[in-house]
């Protein structure tokens, strides 16, 4: 059976809160770790791996808002769970979930502000790059 990911049913949660309606991009992105120490058991399965939970999220300063996470807890280590597929909060082969632990870090860039713009629907966004604290956990039953 195969389980294709879409682009509109992606559901995120950080320390247990759902952040889905203040994300336009959730991505888990792996990339070869900058260690100095590979073991053997790494190096056998290619190299060691570093998990990275990439947002976009819109700027927002209420203390209630996952702008304002990345602002006051900068440094903490907090829970998520990604749904790519959204779905029911019980996990199954169709709707499958990713957890784990990122360590909370302001962006290298855009923290707050940005351009000009006659629309009054846009917003303005933060890009974080949160590091993985392990290989993210997946769940599908």
């Amino acid at each position: 059976m195969s389980v294709i990911i879409g682009s509109r049913k992606t559901e995120l949660y950080i320390d247990s809160v759902n952040v889905t309606e203040e994300v336009s991009s959730v991505i888990l992105a792996s990339a070869e770790t900058e260690s100095t120490f590979v073991s053997f058991a790494e190096a056998l399965a290619g190299g060691g791996r570093d998990y990275i939970l990439k947002i976009k999220l819109r700027q927002d300063t209420d203390t209630t808002s996952l702008w304002y996470v990345l602002w006051d807890a900068a440094g903490d280590d907090l829970t998520y769970e990604f749904w790519p597929n959204g779905g029911s909060p019980t996990p199954s082969e169709s709707s499958p979930q990713f957890s784990g632990t990122v360590t909370i870090s302001e962006p290298n860039g855009d923290l707050l502000g940005g351009e000009a713009n006659v629309s009054p629907r846009i917003v303005q966004i933060a890009e974080v790059e949160w590091k993985c604290t392990d290989k993210p956990t997946l769940t599908t039953v």
